[in-house]
């Protein structure tokens, strides 16, 4: 029998002539060949615990107990005439996102989402199914089949949680509960926040990323959001320098997420989107449009250049 030590520096030789197959969801990905397969490995769409197989070994086996295949992925070798600085295989795929919506689909998903909320008792579940959908349809440089996690359940709790809280208040009818309900409600969309962005997936592996905006910074950019609906139009410099705010908090990539949008550029977007949709029959071509535009903002750049800029 064949050590293993031995057998991984037969498939390091060999490597360039094989195709390789991996597993993800659930179902089998591949044939790709060593060059596109080792970039998937250093985008981490490949990682350690993916199985894998290739032609010679014996059955499908986790990519880190295949020999010298994770490391010898990592990076390639330097230039020749290079002062040896090279870009990791994480630096690859920077871009902006965007997303690909059918207008049908999307007008009876939207439909049946809002049939959803209006009956007050299948919100949590509407909203889960949807935002699984949409998720699904968004395109994000280096990170295929995007998707999304988390379970209807989780926010059910909260949602019911402050049904109830909201009755007693009305019982009650003390302006000071009105007021504290108000600040739990900003509270309520902070954590569905962090919520969503945690249950981010790609290839059907978590994405590992989470949320660390403060409770108090959100909370001052609504007070903020609410007080700038006085100016007329400055809500559109406070939502942009907000989604700038929120971007800068992702963490857990290995690029920083950046948003360039413009509080002008939101603003006649958004006046525009106001005068179509008050014709009914453009509203999903308009809302499409929005989505479309914030998404081509929001982009994935190297920290770095972000740092500099």
């Amino acid at each position: 029998m064949v050590s293993a030590s031995r057998e991984g520096e037969s498939w390091g030789n060999e490597m360039p002539e094989r195709s390789w197959f991996f597993a993800a969801e659930g179902k089998q990905q591949g044939p790709y060949p060593d060059a596109q397969f080792r970039g998937f490995i250093a985008r981490r769409m490949v990682q350690a615990e993916t199985l894998v197989w290739t032609e010679g070994m014996s059955g499908w086996q986790k990519a880190g107990d295949v020999p010298g295949l994770i490391a010898s992925a990592g990076s390639p070798p330097t230039l020749p005439g290079s002062t040896g600085a090279v870009m990791s295989g994480g630096d690859h795929g920077g871009g902006s996102l965007s997303i690909d919506l059918e207008i049908w689909e999307f007008v009876w998903r939207c439909l049946v989402c809002f049939l959803g909320l209006i009956t007050v008792i299948a919100a949590p579940w509407a909203i889960v199914w949807y935002a699984k959908w949409l998720v699904s349809r968004v395109q994000v440089p280096g990170r295929p089949n995007l998707s999304f996690t988390g379970s209807a359940l989780t926010i059910a709790a909260w949602y019911f949680g402050f049904i109830v809280l909201a009755i007693i208040v009305a019982m009650i009818e003390s302006q000071t509960l009105g007021d504290l309900l108000s600040i739990v409600q900003i509270a309520l969309y902070w954590l569905f926040l962090r919520w969503f962005i945690a249950n981010l997936a790609s290839n059907g592996q978590p994405l590992g990323l989470s949320f660390s905006g403060s409770l108090w910074a959100y909370l001052g950019w609504s007070l903020l959001m609410v007080f700038s609906v006085i100016t007329i139009i400055g809500w559109a410099w406070v939502y942009t320098a907000q989604m700038r705010w929120i971007c800068r908090n992702i963490q857990g990539t290995r690029r920083q997420v950046v948003f360039h949008g413009a509080g002008l550029e939101y603003l006649w977007r958004v006046i525009v989107a106001l005068l179509l949709g008050s014709l009914i029959i453009p509203i999903p071509w308009v809302a499409r449009w929005l989505l479309n535009w914030q998404l081509s903002q929001t982009a994935l750049v190297e920290r770095h250049a972000y740092a500099n800029a």
